[in-house]
Parts: structure tokens; sequence; C-alpha cells
């Protein structure tokens, strides 16, 4: 099967998607709408801001991310009701299902709408109504997942954290997994143990963003200091071998963000994700998304980047898809049924 006889087979993949920011999907096109309906002004003093256009041209040229970050904040200025937040997920899930994804458990960033005056209900409510519909419309499974901004003090993550409404509804199910996000290097995991004590005290996931930018010693701190159950990104885990080799032993999945990685300047190109590496040594990981909006493309996208640069065989794609699965956080029957899913796919 050649590279572009590929696209239709790893479209019909039931795939999982585990790395993905709700606030990511927001294009250019909405965000000027949405500014536009909110009565938001945006930066007047950057160019980029033009036009959705001028906005996309600046996205294709991040240099690192800070870079990114520096307009990802701006562009969530422009989500104020709970309906946009519902129609900025229902977008997203659109794509998704178009893509084959069959089950997404995706992040959004309390603290950067809390900062702006956005009740957390407002927030949570809206993306909500959107994972119902896309459940019953599309089929579509999905979790919330939280997560703290690692730029901000520790003890202010903590402090939202333990916010009765962020409570409420962590105690209801309707959010059920903390992550954390945002500028790497300059913050380690050691500086959350106390919020990962915490959320791990009230039965929720655990994941976090590690080894993107920073070394693979980031990995290790997160698994033996915040308990994570898996690692968000961590392609700097080939870096240390013995690392590498517990992480497969002990069956911890990486959420690999291929495109993400060359955008933001983690690698030089998409052969440069450890694609290879992890598949050799039994590292089980996904692939996804991150921020398509301004990363240039969804879940499909990065598949098919990753077979455009590996030349994969269908064996290793089944195998990527069912680490997926299994790594997933939902119940063992919707496990059950998207396993099922990846041996009826060809027919």
């Amino acid at each position: 099967m050649t590279n572009s006889d590929f696209q239709p087979f790893l479209r019909a993949l039931p795939k999982c998607e585990h790395h993905m920011h709700l606030e990511g999907a927001l294009s250019p096109e909405v965000l000027f709408k949405l500014a536009a309906k909110n009565n938001i002004t945006l930066p007047q003093d950057d160019s980029a801001f033009a036009s959705p256009e001028s906005l996309l041209a600046r996205y294709r040229r991040f240099t690192s991310l800070d870079d990114f970050l520096h307009y990802y904040y701006i562009g969530m200025s422009a989500l104020i009701t709970s309906t946009d937040f519902e129609d900025l997920a229902w977008d997203y899930f659109q794509h998704a299902s178009s893509d084959g994804v069959c089950h997404s458990e995706v992040f959004f960033d309390p603290q950067a709408h809390l900062s702006r005056g956005i009740s957390y209900e407002t927030v949570v409510s809206g993306f909500s109504r959107a994972c119902k519909r896309a459940e019953n419309e599309l089929g579509v499974s999905s979790m919330l997942i939280s997560c703290f901004l690692r730029h901000l003090p520790a003890k202010d993550c903590l402090s939202v954290f333990e916010q009765e409404d962020v409570q409420k509804r962590y105690a209801d199910g309707t959010v059920q997994g903390v992550g954390l996000d945002s500028s790497e290097l300059a913050f380690p995991p050691e500086n959350f143990v106390d919020l990962y004590s915490r959320a791990k005290e009230c039965g929720l996931k655990l994941t976090a963003h590690a080894g993107e930018e920073a070394p693979a010693s980031y990995i290790a701190t997160a698994l033996k200091e915040l308990k994570v159950q898996r690692i968000d990104h961590g392609i700097k885990l080939v870096e240390d071998v013995e690392l590498m080799e517990r992480v497969a032993k002990e069956g911890t999945m990486l959420t690999v963000c291929p495109l993400s990685n060359v955008v933001l300047r983690c690698v030089d190109t998409i052969r440069d994700v450890p694609v290879r590496k992890l598949l050799d040594k039994g590292v089980k990981f996904s692939i996804n998304s991150d921020d398509p909006a301004y990363f240039g493309g969804y879940c499909l996208d990065n598949y098919v980047a990753v077979q455009e640069a590996f030349g994969l065989s269908v064996a290793e794609w089944e195998s990527i898809v069912r680490a997926g699965i299994e790594g997933s956080w939902c119940g063992d029957e919707r496990k059950g049924e998207l396993l099922k899913c990846t041996r009826e796919y060809k027919t």
C-alpha cells in the first residue's frame, strides 16, 4: 500500500485523541467573529491582527512555545458566553468526527478564563453541552480535563482547584481529570506536588505536559512526584534509555503531537519526532492534534504526516490505535466497543 493509498485507511481507523486543547481549536476566522460579536478589541499594535488571513500567516511563523502562547492567550479573550464555549467545542468535535475520532479526552484552561472575569460555570457548561451533543449526534464520546497553568504560582493553581464551583464539577463527573500545561522549562513538575496530591485524593485522572521542550528528567519527576498516569508530549523520553525502558515496561502512554512539535520548533521535521524509536522500544503512544487551529492540522492530518514521514505498516498503525484505546480513560464497556471497531473498520 502506497502512502497515497493509506489516507482512506487512516481515516477509517477508530481513533482516540488524548491531547487537544479546546481553546486551541479557535481558528482566526472564528476569533474575529467572536471578537466582533462580544465587542472585544484585538491588539492594534500587532499587524498580525489586521485580518484572519494575516493572523493565520503569523501562526505559521511561531518561533517557540512561548511565542505561540502569546497568541493563544490573546485568542481566548474573545470567548465570553457559554454559547461561545459550546460553539468552539462543537466545531472541534465535527472536525474530529470527520477524521474518524471516536473518543476524545480534551483539555481546557480554567485559570485563563477566571482571570478575565469569566465564571467557571460559564466555561464548563458550554463545553459540557458540546460534549453531550457530540455523543448524541456524532457518536463521539469524550471527557473534560482541567489543565492548570504552570507559569502561574503553584499556590494559585491549588487555590483554583479548591474553589467550590470547581470541586462541584469534579464531584459530579463533568470534569474527570487534571493536567498541567503552558511554558515548561522554567516551571518543573515538582512545583505542583500539592496540587496533584489533592487531585489524587479526589479520585481524578492525572496527566501532565512533560518532555516537550524540557529534558527527560521532567518526565521522570512527573511520574514519580506527581503520580501521573500518562505523559503529554514526552518526546524527550528517548534521551534517557533507562527511563524509556521503564515507561515501556509499565505501559505508560505518551500523547504525542507531531505537527505541534514541528511548528513550535521542538524538532525540525516530522521525521525527527521519535515515532520509530518509541515503536521499536515498545512505548505506547497516541497521535494527537494539540492546538489544531494554530498548528495547521487536526487529528487525521497528524496521522497522514506521520505516515508520509515514516511509512508505517498496517500492523504498526493498528498497534498505535489499540494503544490509544487501551490508554484512554473511558470505561471498559466503551473500550470494548472501540476495540471491536478495530476489527471491523476494513469492512
